[in-house]
């Protein structure tokens, strides 16, 4: 399986430094920021597996940012794990109502960090620990980037695959054009909203072209965008 990334969300060079050379001893892929608007950047276009977010950070707090991700339904699921300063029994309480799913304070182990994200990680379930994503006969390899309809592999772009990727891991809820652009291009990428009608059609195309069509996955809401379901598919 391919390393884990984590955001490491601190303004303290010395810290990010620290806990990058840790990380990585440990088999994990690093990302950093140090800032909120940089943090959110990150996570919606790396999707990392876990973000480590510091409390006081410039131009807003960890608590503001953390409050944004877990009201947007495609990264509530990130596991968060609050790492600050901030000891009070009351931040500590803050930080978990808000949507922490652990509360470490500083100075801490790195050893005992790395546990405690290892462990987050084997609990998080539907989250990007998964490297199969299945529906049927179609099958999504997200380690090797790879599609098979009934065990034969088939062709598709790199957009496709990573719309496909999106709409597998959400399905059965509907999303408009803006939201598959900043969730799927990248929230920093300017690109007209009629480009996912193209790819949108591309990606049928690609999920005709097996030995089973697995096209109507991806239905058409009006007045909307594009809804991923499997209700109603009929087996065979």
């Amino acid at each position: 399986m391919a390393s884990k990334k984590v955001l490491i969300v601190d303004d303290e060079f010395s810290i990010r430094d620290m806990l990058r050379m840790a990380l990585e001893i440990a088999d994990f892929e690093c990302l950093e920021a140090d800032n909120i608007q940089d943090a959110h950047r990150l996570v919606v276009d790396e999707r990392p597996s876990i973000v480590l977010l510091d409390w006081m950070l410039p131009g807003g707090s960890g608590i503001e940012l953390l409050r944004r991700l877990k009201r947007n339904e495609t990264t509530a699921e990130i596991p968060v794990i609050m790492l600050t300063a901030k000891a009070a029994e009351d931040n500590v309480i803050q930080g978990l109502d808000v949507g922490a799913d652990d509360y470490v304070t500083k100075p801490f182990a790195p050893r005992e960090l790395i546990a405690r994200i290892k462990a987050l990680l084997r609990r998080s379930v539907g989250g990007d620990d998964r490297d199969r994503l299945e529906i049927d006969e179609l099958v999504l390899d997200i380690d090797s980037r790879r599609i098979f309809v009934a065990k034969s592999p088939i062709e598709m772009g790199p957009t496709e695959f990573n719309l496909l990727q999106f709409f597998m891991s959400h399905p059965e809820r509907a999303y408009t054009r803006n939201q598959l652009l900043d969730h799927v291009w990248g929230a920093n990428v300017y690109v007209e909203e009629r480009t996912v009608d193209v790819h949108i059609r591309r990606l049928r195309k690609a999920l005709q072209g097996g030995v089973k069509d697995y096209s109507d996955l991806i239905q058409t809401v009006r007045g909307t965008g594009y809804r991923f379901s499997s209700k109603g598919m009929v087996a065979g």
